[in-house]
């Protein structure tokens, strides 16, 4: 059998180190890809695939993209997941022996983008890893290469607790030990939909020694390290610009389930899947991209210490009464650019003269920033200027070095200013003069023939040229000229004085292009050396912008500044945040909450579309808000600091994991009931509607019950099963609440208003009006309703039974109705229902209890049947 050629052996050799990434294999101005990887690519990226003899019988598959284009294929492979490995040409083809030398020189993953074109410049790109250790804790690392941020999580509480930390931060891949449980890798690639990577090798390089200063056990340095070694691998390169890793201590925040994240659309909604219409749409009012990427990690980090809350919202306060030099606090912060990344680029070695133009800009902003803290009526606003320190060396050095407009290009000279370094300006002049000769040699050429078209030109193949047309080649003197190249409708010539003074101009600008691109790489050492300084004050600006946009959105839309209390928490007026922004026409109606220790559970009943699930979203992100120290909107608010935010409000079957509706909801009630405190809240919106009616009226209850009795949360809890506001009578801490609806002529009218006690009833078939259902099937809806609540004769048997069944869940006695057949069936049906234990049980234990009732029943009616 044939062999490959040594071209395609060495592509096959470097594509074995390889396996997971699509292979970018350099030839001449094409990325190439062969054998699977062109098959997979011209798929993928929708290009032609064709063939190419490798040495073999049979010709091997092959694709390939343009150089110059390839970072947009690049960003399609990474965006759906893939792992791209860029193999370039690592020695001169002019001077190799043989098969050029060919090197990896990065693996571009989707948790290590760098390119600015491929990054969300208002989102952090995480790369997690996650180790595993004996004692069943887990260590969470989070890196954004990008912007050099490094964090480290400390986990004890299972798995389960890992994939919600997971889930509640922008990761896109993640990077494990080969060893990690298949199960557990499972639920990341299922539960998370992200990349896995695998890094067994944990050495700890002494390097980055003081990236890991902080961190005080063996467990987060080795976890540290993990990372860091990935990183190291698929990069090649220095990480200067990567910043001491911060522990972050979990419990310091409020902690948000990744159940809670979605159902509160915080940072993005739930249909669209995008910012427009969350939490973090409404608030981002900063004006540069770092502000935006921090206001989202305080987002989903809420914090618990009442203190620094009180700082956050103090400045906010003095943002907000100064109205004139917050807007031109704005206006300098507009011309701030992404400082965070530009100093990730400059120590990845892939910044551009263009971006450190945009770092001299932003960093000459500073001063004027500053001016403006000090000029607000406010210590604490003050105390920001006094950190804004002033790079005046780094300025300078910019300033005096990179020219204003330059070229995207590094190695194409018009980067460095005049008067910068004396060697580059002897080029300089030495170019420019001989372009000043040529011109005059133009001149004198076309007096001397009298060829008022003749022209002197240049291109890269033939140098310098006398351009004469054919028409006029017979006025050329004899023996000066010499031919060098022949057009259709022109001849070309070169003098021994041009060619003397071609080899002097060229020598010139070629040495010039190649001194500015060594002083470049110089002046770029130079800034490195200041990059903890220029992240330092991306780090007070970015601080800055937030709170002034939480001034902003503050005064825009009405909000308060709340006060934080022990016990009683009391809303006045209060808003939904997103609701209101989104309405045209309609008037947001505002309404007060109130939960303390002696009412903390408020059971909500109402129509469907009358505002329950509004009212209880709404409690949670004015909470969240002024966690993050932002103002609230509503018009006075005393609120409790809450330790954990638990929601179920709204399902949707969870096909991915072959999870029912029904199943996901009580996923969710039982993630609550197991995790929350009394310092929680908890939001459950139509707990048991996925059930049959005697089931999930059980659940609903003995979930009710269960809160009041062994976890003492705040919660708010809306239900249809009207029957449920009997418990009023019995738990001392649960209040009724309604959502108050009318009827007009046949028709519900939806008020908005939340009241004491409970609904009359739920309108349900007029909302089915409202939805245009047919109305012979409303008539018929609106008979069956009538014969269900008068217990009519007419109804069918399974009705009847349905109806008794809701009986069993009234406190007052209810004598059963007689039938034919009264006999032990119907005694072991009340014995054990009587005998239960509601209080003892988990949701899941009563549903099974009452499974095996509902059986017993079924047998009693079908025995009834045939009698």
């Amino acid at each position: 059998m044939a062999k490959y050629t040594p071209m395609m052996e060495q592509y096959l050799k470097i594509k074995a180190d390889h396996q997971d990434a699509f292979l970018f294999f350099r030839l001449g101005d094409f990325y190439e890809m062969f054998f699977e990887d062109a098959i997979k690519a011209s798929r993928e990226l929708e290009i032609v695939l064709t063939k190419r003899d490798g040495g073999q019988d049979e010709p091997i598959p092959m694709c390939g993209v343009p150089y110059h284009s390839a970072t947009n294929y690049i960003r399609t492979l990474v965006e759906k997941g893939y792992k791209v490995a860029i193999c370039e040409q690592v020695e001169d083809p002019k001077t190799a022996k043989g098969v050029v030398k060919r090197e990896v020189v990065q693996l571009i993953t989707p948790g290590t983008v760098m390119d600015s074109t491929m990054l969300n410049e208002r989102n952090n790109n995480f790369i997690a890893s996650l180790s595993h250790f004996k004692d069943g804790s887990f260590v969470v690392v989070y890196c954004d290469l990008s912007t050099g941020e490094s964090r480290v999580a400390h986990i004890t509480l299972g798995f389960d607790r890992v994939i919600h930390e997971l889930y509640n931060q922008p990761i896109k891949e993640i990077v494990i030990s080969s060893n990690l449980p298949e199960d557990l890798q499972r639920q990341l690639k299922d539960r998370l939909q992200v990349t896995l990577s695998y890094q067994d090798e944990v050495t700890f390089n002494g390097e980055y020694r003081d990236l890991c200063e902080n961190l005080n056990d063996e467990r987060l340095v080795k976890s540290f390290s993990r990372l860091l070694n990935y990183v190291q691998y698929t990069q090649k390169r220095s990480l200067d610009h990567l910043k001491q890793a911060e522990i972050i201590e979990l419990d310091q925040y409020l902690s948000l389930d990744m159940y809670s994240k979605r159902n509160l659309e915080l940072t993005e909604s739930i249909l669209r899947k995008g910012k427009h219409g969350s939490l973090l749409w409404v608030l981002d009012r900063t004006v540069t991209a770092m502000g935006s990427r921090l206001l989202k990690k305080w987002l989903e980090r809420p914090l618990l210490d009442k203190r620094v809350i009180e700082e956050r919202l103090s400045v906010v306060e003095g943002f907000f009464h100064a109205f004139l030099e917050r807007d031109s606090l704005r206006e300098s912060l507009k011309s701030v650019y992404d400082m965070e990344r530009l100093a990730g680029r400059i120590a990845f070695g892939n910044v551009n003269a263009k971006d450190l133009i945009q770092l001299k800009k932003s960093l000459k902003r500073l001063p004027d920033i500053k001016g403006l803290l000090n000029q607000f009526d406010h210590k604490q606003i003050n105390g920001l200027a006094s950190q804004i320190e002033y790079p005046e060396e780094l300025v300078n050095l910019l300033e005096t070095s990179i020219m204003e407009d330059p070229p995207m290009s590094i190695k194409e000279g018009s980067i460095i200013k005049d008067g910068y370094h004396e060697q580059l300006d002897q080029y300089r002049d030495a170019s420019r003069n001989g372009k000043r000769w040529i011109a005059e040699l133009e001149k004198k050429e076309k007096q001397e023939t009298n060829i008022k078209s003749l022209k002197i030109g240049y291109n890269r193949v033939f140098g310098y040229y006398i351009e004469v047309t054919k028409a006029n080649l017979h006025l050329l003197p004899e023996g000066k000229y010499e031919r060098k190249q022949t057009l259709t409708n022109a001849e070309r010539f070169i003098t021994p004085e041009l060619k003397e003074k071609e080899q002097l101009i060229l020598e010139a600008e070629e040495k010039s292009v190649d001194l500015e691109y060594v002083l470049f790489t110089e002046i770029r050492e130079k800034i490195k050396e200041q990059i903890p300084l220029i992240q330092y004050l991306a780090d007070v600006i970015s601080k800055i912008d937030v709170l002034q946009a939480f001034a902003t959105v503050s005064e825009a839309n009405n909000y308060k500044r709340p006060t934080f209390v022990e016990k009683k928490l009391q809303i006045k007026n209060g808003r939904h945040p997103v609701i209101e922004q989104v309405m045209e026409n309609d008037t947001f109606v505002p309404n007060d909450i109130v939960l303390d220790d002696e009412k903390s559970i408020l059971l909500i009943t109402g129509p469907n579309m009358s505002g329950k699930s509004t009212y209880m979203r709404q409690l949670a992100l004015i909470a969240i808000m002024g966690q993050i120290g932002c103002f609230v909107p509503c018009d006075e608010a005393e609120l409790i600091i809450f330790d954990q935010i638990f929601t179920r409000i709204g399902a949707a079957d969870d096909l991915v994991s072959g999870q029912s509706t029904f199943m996901v909801e009580m996923l969710e009630a039982n993630h609550a009931i197991e995790n929350a405190t009394e310092r929680s809240l908890i939001l459950l919106d139509e707990i048991g509607r996925g059930t049959s009616t005697y089931d999930g009226m059980a659940l609903a209850q003995a979930i009710v019950e269960y809160i009041h009795d062994h976890i003492h949360a705040k919660t708010l809890f809306s239900t249809h099963y009207h029957e449920l506001t009997a418990l009023e009578d019995n738990l001392p801490r649960l209040r009724n609440i309604h959502v108050r609806a009318e009827e007009y002529e046949g028709n519900v009218v939806f008020l908005h208003q939340i009241k004491d006690g409970a609904a009359d009833k739920s309108y349900g078939i007029h909302v089915a009006k409202l939805a245009n259902l047919p109305d012979k099937l409303i008539k018929r809806a609106s008979i069956i309703l009538n014969q269900l609540e008068n217990n009519d004769s007419q109804t069918s048997y399974t009705e009847v039974e349905e109806t008794n069944q809701l009986s069993f869940f009234v406190e007052e006695e209810v004598e059963p109705k007689k039938s034919k057949t009264i006999d032990k069936t119907d005694e072991l049906l009340i014995r054990q229902l009587t005998g239960l234990d509601l209080f003892d049980m988990t949701p899941l234990e009563a549903m099974n209890e009452l499974h095996q009732l509902q059986k017993l029943a079924k047998q009693k009616v079908k025995a009834s049947l045939q009698e």
